[in-house]
């Protein structure tokens, strides 16, 4: 993400490269804000017209994209040619020679999507030298919620801990669904609020008291009663509420429990690290560790895979669908 800002600011003060190759391949939200800026801001609308080309992989030759490539700007400094959906490009490989030479009024955006590049290739490795090469790396819990704080920020908004955590379990670490989500509530509401778990609960449709984020968090403190009471509710919502959303986040909390008994630093700085965590959260994890010891930990961890195989069918014992969650919580929690 620090990449991407990086490369953002670079493109404000106009210090511009001949080519950029951006890549996204879980998340392709920075790929798209990356290339929209250039769309929307490196010409002015006047020069657009004669001067901006946007394509296609699909559609797109490579010899033909050369050829536009070396085209001289009309009345303007730059032309600026943006590939979408370049992964979908054939032999990528004849553009070596236009890398080493490229027309330097040119501004050539091949924006890769879903599918890595092969950083083996000649074309990449010289591009990643000497021109701008951005690739989202893996995206933790931590970066999201860093990005949401920040991007809030510049909007003059911001949000509570718990409401960030609700949009992250319902949306996942999808960077451009979330964003979506917050562009709707800066439309609802007024600047200088802080987005609190009712404003999640009344314009995102996610249930402040019933929620992935309370069964965690009354997981970790050992309130069954609470849990319970949950996965009733999530079992009579089975459609917004998949067993297999909660189980895979079960998973992941109980793991990083099981990490941090593993570390021999426990400060809350090398927790925080260690558990790819914000801060904030770490204490949650550190008190769920004296819940649940090592061995608790690695139970909960092979009772939740049973319970997978369960819900697939495997070994089900003729257990109800809706009664799975709750049974698996009796088990971990009186453990």
């Amino acid at each position: 993400m620090e990449n991407a800002e990086a490369l953002l600011k670079r493109l404000q003060q106009k210090k511009y490269k001949p080519i950029y190759v951006l890549v996204g391949v879980d998340e392709t939200y920075f790929v798209d804000l990356i290339s929209n800026y250039i769309e929307q801001n490196v010409l002015p609308q006047e020069q657009k017209a004669f001067n901006q080309t946007i394509l296609y992989g699909k559609d797109t030759d490579i010899e033909e994209l050369i050829n536009v490539a070396k085209r001289y700007p009309m009345m303007a400094d730059h032309q600026v040619i943006i590939v979408r959906e370049a992964q979908q490009l054939k032999n990528i490989e004849k553009l070596e020679a236009y890398v080493n030479n490229p027309q330097l009024s040119t501004i050539l955006v091949l924006c890769f999507k879903h599918k890595k590049v092969d950083g083996r290739k000649k074309v990449f490795k010289d591009i990643k030298k000497k021109y701008e090469f951005y690739q989202t790396g893996k995206i933790y819990e931590k970066h999201i919620i860093k990005w949401m704080n920040s991007s809030l920020k510049k909007s003059d908004y911001s949000i509570e801990p718990k409401a960030s955590k609700m949009l992250l379990e319902f949306l996942g670490n999808n960077i451009s669904n979330i964003n979506k989500e917050l562009e709707k509530l800066k439309q609802i509401l007024p600047k200088s609020t802080t987005i609190k778990p009712e404003h999640i609960e009344d314009n995102v449709g996610i249930s402040k008291d019933y929620n992935n984020f309370e069964l965690i968090n009354a997981i970790g403190i050992k309130d069954e009663f609470k849990a319970q009471k949950i996965a009733k509710y999530f079992a009579q919502n089975p459609k917004n509420h998949p067993l297999l959303l909660s189980l895979g986040l079960m998973f992941n909390y109980f793991n990083k429990i099981l990490t941090y008994h593993a570390l021999n630093n426990k400060s809350e700085s090398n927790a925080t690290r260690a558990l790819g965590v914000p801060p904030y959260f770490v204490k949650d994890y550190i008190y769920a560790s004296k819940n649940y010891n090592m061995k608790d930990t690695t139970r909960a961890i092979e009772l939740i895979r049973e319970t997978d195989a369960q819900s697939k069918g495997i070994n089900s014992a003729q257990i109800k669908e809706e009664d799975l969650l709750r049974t698996l919580l009796v088990k971990i929690m009186r453990a």
